[in-house]
């Protein structure tokens, strides 16, 4: 590839600026997990309204990830990836910024929306732009580095519960952002989308990226494998204090389960990206990695009595769940320039997204069949796990691969 050499070396300009991206998202999408229950006591709700509310309000956070991620691929791809990068941090930042004077449930819903559609692409686009700009054999030391400074970022948010008012929060969210706007990136957009701006395939397409079954199937796939990773943060950690409630813990701390679970996550990206380059293999780290977080997720609905045995287990599952570094790179490997930032971005933010789906099919199960939250996140979580690790054996070894190609 023609223009300035390839990163061999992790610590470059790229992965600085991507994982610092990063790590302002996780810290500013995960501050609603986090300040859920706070934010809508003060807003006057309690009781059954509390829960319904805050799934609503999660609702509408990731469909705005789903639909920002589709806005946010088709720039990259068309674009550029660093133009994503700046338009993501301007609106997440605002919005949270707004989030931090909201008085009604209404306006609430509005701004976690357009947060979401800011959030959604920043892994996308950094993760490609790392990817694009590394050696094929050390790009995964350099996403390793985005990703684990993304989990860094949601572990501050944990900790930012037990230290901050949640509109404190918000705001602090909000500023960090648009100093993240001093970080200059206009010099950093890869040799290899430009040099592919005039391959005459179509940038960005969402039509072109299903007009062949074997790729839609591909994508398909790479959602599949990561709504685990959504189901346990969003659904099991989230309402760990009503399944708590159920098992009559009443010493329950929600900081205190993500904090372990985004601890994990932390040291899973890590570990798991470390052993992805040692083993020369992304898919089967992704499937130890799944099965470990199936096992924690048994040992945490198991264990829930035990206070030391379901903290470590919150633990375990993030642990298991830290294939998310591995995960994104494969999506970013398995797709040509001319659709990489749009099924990335895509991707990354359908299998959040997925929440809006996974929500009302527990609340669906726990009408219908008369179960509790346990019993229902159990069965829903049976169905995700299966479909995840069917489409981890199914998809093919990606380590190493050329990304210099198009579809």
């Amino acid at each position: 590839m023609a223009g300035r050499a390839l990163h061999t070396h992790p610590l470059n300009r790229a992965v600085l600026a991507a994982g610092l991206g990063f790590f302002v998202d996780a810290f500013d999408l995960f501050l609603f997990n986090v300040y859920r229950i706070p934010s809508l006591l003060e807003l006057g709700f309690t009781g059954e309204g509390l829960q319904l509310q805050g799934e609503r309000l999660l609702a509408y956070q990731m469909l705005g990830m789903m639909v920002g991620g589709i806005i946010s691929g088709v720039i990259g791809d068309r674009r550029g990836r660093v133009s994503v990068l700046f338009g993501s941090i301007v609106l997440y930042s605002l919005a949270n910024l707004a989030n931090a004077f909201v008085h009604d449930v209404d306006h609430y819903a509005v701004v976690r929306f357009l947060a979401g559609v800011g959030l959604a692409g920043e892994l996308g686009a950094g993760i490609t732009l790392v990817g694009e700009s590394m050696t094929a054999e050390r790009r995964g030391l350099g996403t390793i580095l985005v990703a684990t400074m993304g989990a860094a970022g949601a572990v501050c948010a944990g900790l930012a519960g037990d230290l901050l008012p949640w509109r404190w929060a918000f705001a602090t969210a909000g500023a960090a952002g648009l100093l993240l706007l001093l970080f200059r990136l206009t010099s950093m957009e890869t040799d290899m989308f430009r040099s592919g701006r005039d391959g005459g395939r179509p940038r960005g397409s969402l039509s072109h990226l299903f007009a062949d079954r074997r790729r839609a199937v591909r994508y398909l796939a790479c959602i599949a494998m990561g709504v685990p990773i959504w189901f346990s943060v969003g659904l099991v950690i989230t309402l760990s204090p009503e399944i708590a409630h159920e098992h009559g813990v009443q010493a329950w701390k929600l900081t205190t389960a993500f904090i372990l679970f985004q601890l994990g996550i932390t040291f899973g990206d890590l570990g798991t990206g470390l052993l992805s380059q040692a083993l020369r293999t992304r898919r089967r780290v992704i499937l130890a990695g799944m099965v470990l977080a199936i096992l924690a997720t048994l040992w945490f609905f198991g264990s829930m009595h035990s206070g030391v045995g379901s903290s470590v287990s919150c633990f375990a599952m993030g642990l298991g769940c830290g294939y998310l570094s591995v995960f994104a790179t494969t999506t970013a490997e398995l797709f040509g320039t001319n659709l990489r930032v749009l099924a990335t971005a895509t991707v990354t933010n359908f299998m959040r997204g997925s929440v809006t789906l996974l929500i009302p099919l527990h609340l669906w199960i726990e009408q219908r069949y008369g179960a509790d939250t346990s019993t229902s996140l159990l069965l829903t979580g049976a169905g995700v796990w299966a479909l995840a690790l069917w489409s981890a054996w199914a998809l093919p070894e990606t380590f190493g691969r050329d990304l210099d190609f198009v579809e």
